[in-house]
């Protein structure tokens, strides 16, 4: 028995253009096919696949939380690392980069709209520096 793969993560927002913004343009996601569900939202690809669920609550009286509550971040395998620090400096986006001690990965630490840290890992033998 294995429960798998993280399948997505869901951001509940009012916030819902800026949101989906920054997923197609910082990260590159595509704004793609989602249910025909009864509230507005988008679902946003990488690679094919659905990995971040977005809901718009701007038109309820749900309160958006000032952060991502007890979720510290959420993390990528990436590939790009120079390219992506390039682009962040370029939208005078804040990010933090680490190296990982003892594993040959960078990591870039950047923070959607919403307040969700995301985790962008790189291993160093696949990138051109």
């Amino acid at each position: 028995m294995s429960v798998g793969l993280l399948d997505h993560f869901n951001i509940r927002t009012r916030k819902l253009a800026d949101t989906v913004r920054f997923y197609e343009e910082v990260l590159e996601f595509e704004n793609g096919d989602r249910p025909n569900f009864t509230f507005p939202g988008a679902w946003m690809y990488s690679e094919g696949k659905p990995v971040v669920h977005i809901v718009d609550i701007s038109k309820t009286d749900e309160q958006q939380k000032p952060d991502s509550g007890v979720v510290h971040h959420v993390a990528f395998a990436s590939s790009g690392f120079a390219g992506m620090k390039q682009r962040l400096k370029s939208r005078d986006l804040p990010f933090d980069v680490r190296e990982v001690p003892g594993v040959a990965v960078w990591q870039i630490f950047v923070t959607d709209p919403n307040g969700v840290m995301l985790e962008l890992n790189y291993e160093m033998a696949n990138e051109k520096v």
